[in-house]
C-alpha cells in the first residue's frame, strides 16, 4: 500500500508515527503477509461502513478509519473527541461489520499491543472480545517478526490477554463514547 494514498484518509491530521512505521513494516518486512490475525491496512475515503450508523458530518469527521479489524469488514478507527485532538492520544474504536461499536484501546500504542495477541476481535452489539482456542490456534505468518519489531521500535511488550487492555480502555472511554454515539445512532 502506498503511504501517500493511505495518508489522504486522515483529512489533514498528522498520522501517528507509530502507524506509519507499522505500515512500513507491513510493506517491507512482512511483505504484506499477515502479521496479526484480522488486521489489514485499508483506505476508507467513502466511509460507506460508517454511513450505516450516521451520515451526520460531525460523526463522519470525528471517526478516522485506518484498518480492517477482521476478515468480515469490521474496522478500527480513531475517535476524535474534539476536532483538534492529536491522533497519538485518540482512543481507538471498532465498528463491527454485523453491528456494534466499542472502544478498543486508549491509543494507538494500546492497539499495537493488542495486535501481539494475534486474534481477530469478535464484535457484536453488546460486546467486543479477543479469543483464540489454544487447541486450534495457528500463528499468523509474521507474528514473531511483528512482536520483535514492536519490542525493538516501540519498546512495547507482547501481551497474553488482549481483553485486559480493552477493559482498561473501556473503563476510561466507554460511557463517553456510547453517549456520543447516541447523538448519531439510535438502535
Amino acid at each position: 500500500m502506498l503511504e501517500q494514498e493511505y495518508i489522504e484518509q486522515f483529512n489533514g491530521h498528522d498520522v501517528p508515527e507509530a502507524l506509519l512505521s507499522l505500515l512500513q513494516f507491513a510493506n517491507e518486512k512482512s511483505k504484506m503477509d499477515c502479521f496479526s490475525d484480522g488486521f489489514e491496512f485499508s483506505i476508507n475515503l467513502d466511509k460507506c461502513g460508517l454511513k450505516t450508523y450516521s451520515e451526520n458530518e460531525e460523526f463522519l469527521s470525528s471517526i478516522i478509519e485506518f484498518a480492517n479489524a477482521d476478515s468480515t469488514g469490521s474496522t478500527y478507527g480513531f475517535w476524535l473527541k474534539n476536532r483538534d485532538e492529536n491522533l497519538i492520544e485518540a482512543p481507538v474504536v471498532i465498528f463491527g461489520s454485523e453491528g456494534g461499536f466499542h472502544v478498543v484501546a486508549n491509543n494507538i500504542n494500546g492497539l499495537l499491543q493488542i495486535l501481539t495477541f494475534d486474534s481477530e476481535p469478535l464484535v457484536d452489539w453488546d460486546s467486543l472480545y479477543y479469543y483464540k482456542d489454544p487447541d486450534d490456534y495457528e500463528p499468523s505468518a509474521k507474528i514473531e517478526s511483528y512482536r520483535s519489531w514492536l519490542k525493538n521500535t516501540r519498546s512495547l511488550e507482547t501481551i497474553t490477554n488482549a481483553d485486559a487492555l480493552v477493559e482498561l480502555a473501556q473503563k476510561y472511554h466507554r460511557k463517553e463514547f456510547k453517549d456520543w454515539m447516541a447523538k448519531f445512532y439510535q438502535d
